[in-house]
């Protein structure tokens, strides 16, 4: 492991960034990737887990997309900011705690300026979670809260899903990376399912870097096969993500994790 590298006047990890072909990586002063970025196609989406924090769409009309607000919790490399704001046209809000984040994004992976459609505040997720400003406006919360050493998340309370389901409209959905070979992540599923309830928590399988993205709604809701392909399909049409293969890889968490409905249950008892 590197050396992190942090900066005296905030404490937090210095930002660089490295090349790699046709690819530009975000690092928090370790070798860890912390984003990336297509260097051509700038305003595309790179990782296979950060497209797969997208498949709220498919519980989405696509031609009400634009007219809904999306926010992240962490901006890593800018890259569902930018896809929110610039490719479905979204009121979008992005929180991050390091401001040296948020100058290399402007600098060095082609995020815009803030705009009537776009916001970037420096700030404390959990701050701004709690924080009553925002609740029940965000019909999508995107959470991907890692530090420089990336093993798990800085913020997995249940008080914390908590507070994002508080943040979400009636119909809004929660998408969380978490790392699915990673020891915390069935615990980090019992809190979203204990605050969500788990018919509403879903989970893909494992990308092969062991990233896995879990979807929470707030009011749980299934539309029928056929419209979920339908939408699949138009997602892959109009944005480019792979929408058919998320229906083949996204399960209830539930049984995805290996747990019972009587085990979410208790903890959210005791």
């Amino acid at each position: 492991m590197a050396r992190v590298k942090r900066s005296a006047a905030t404490g937090l990890p210095t930002v660089n960034f490295s090349e790699h072909g046709p690819v530009r990586y975000l690092h928090l002063g370790t070798e860890w990737v912390q984003g990336s970025m297509w260097r051509d196609r700038p305003d595309d989406i790179h990782l296979d887990y950060v497209q797969r924090m997208m498949a709220w769409l498919l519980w989405v009309p696509p031609e009400t997309v634009a007219d809904r607000k999306a926010m992240q919790l962490g901006l890593g490399a800018g890259t569902l900011t930018k896809f929110c704001a610039r490719q479905l046209g979204m009121h979008t809000t992005a929180i991050e705690i390091n401001p040296q984040v948020v100058a290399a994004c402007r600098l060095w992976f082609n995020l815009p300026p803030d705009s009537d459609r776009l916001q970037v505040v420096l700030g404390d997720a959990a701050e701004v979670a709690a924080h009553t400003h925002w609740r029940g406006q965000m019909d999508v919360l995107q959470v991907d809260l890692y530090d420089h050493e990336a093993a798990a998340p800085v913020l997995d309370s249940e008080s914390f899903y908590a507070d994002c389901r508080q943040l979400l409209s009636c119909h809004g959905c929660m998408s969380v990376n978490l790392f699915g070979r990673s020891s915390s992540y069935a615990r980090s599923v019992e809190k979203i399912s204990a605050v969500f309830g788990a018919q509403a928590v879903w989970a893909f399988k494992p990308t092969r870097e062991g990233n896995t993205v879990v979807l929470a709604q707030r009011t749980p809701m299934l539309p029928d096969k056929g419209v979920l392909w339908s939408r699949a399909q138009m997602i892959e049409q109009r944005w480019g993500l792979p929408a058919s293969n998320w229906l083949r890889l996204l399960a209830p968490a539930i049984e995805a994790c290996g747990l019972s409905q009587s085990q979410v249950v208790a903890q959210k008892k005791a």
